[in-house]
């Protein structure tokens, strides 16, 4: 497939180029950076605009980004993916929940650390009002300990916000849980 053709699979009316970085994809090209940062992606410097890594994924599975390595070379989904599992063994996981919540409709980001990935903003919502939901990923069947539950739970009830747990199943698919309270014996 020749490059033009390519890029005339984008859905996009244009097409991103981004650099590969250790912290994950950096776009410099500054309508890039403005048009990606009004749609909830990344986070803007005065070098451009930084998306990690499940962010990055997404955008190249729709057809939005290309990237770049240092040396030129294009880096495609799996060696992208390959990446980001070096610095985070729940990448997978996390790229998926991130996929389907932004399929979905809402506006997806990251979240405030102390074990929850992701804060999610209401369709609409995102830059008019804060975050509604707070989401921990998980896979099923791999254990999470209790203190990273009761954490996760505590920082959600502190910031008044919806706690939701989402699972990948076995089969690939995302179910979201609610968890309002949680009272251990």
């Amino acid at each position: 497939m020749s490059k033009t053709e390519e890029e005339g699979k984008s859905n996009s009316s244009f097409t991103v180029i981004g650099l590969l970085t250790d912290k994950g994809v950096k776009v410099s090209k500054r309508e890039h950076v403005d048009e990606l940062s009004a749609k909830g992606y990344g986070t803007k410097d005065e070098k451009g605009l930084l998306l990690v890594f499940y962010e990055a994924l997404y955008l190249v599975d729709k057809g939005i980004l290309r990237i770049e390595n240092k040396s030129g070379e294009k880096v495609d989904f799996q060696n992208l993916l390959q990446s980001f599992e070096t610095t985070d063994e729940n990448g997978w996981v996390k790229y998926l929940t991130y996929r389907d919540l932004r399929s979905r409709g809402y506006v997806v980001r990251e979240g405030f650390g102390l074990g929850v990935d992701f804060r999610v903003y209401d369709r609409g919502e995102y830059s008019k009002d804060t975050a509604k939901s707070l989401v921990l990923s998980m896979q099923e069947g791999k254990p999470i300990s209790t203190k990273d539950l009761i954490n996760a739970v505590k920082q959600s009830q502190k910031l008044k916000k919806e706690l939701i747990l989402a699972v990948m199943n076995r089969r690939g698919e995302t179910v979201y849980y609610s968890v309002s309270q949680m009272t251990i014996k």
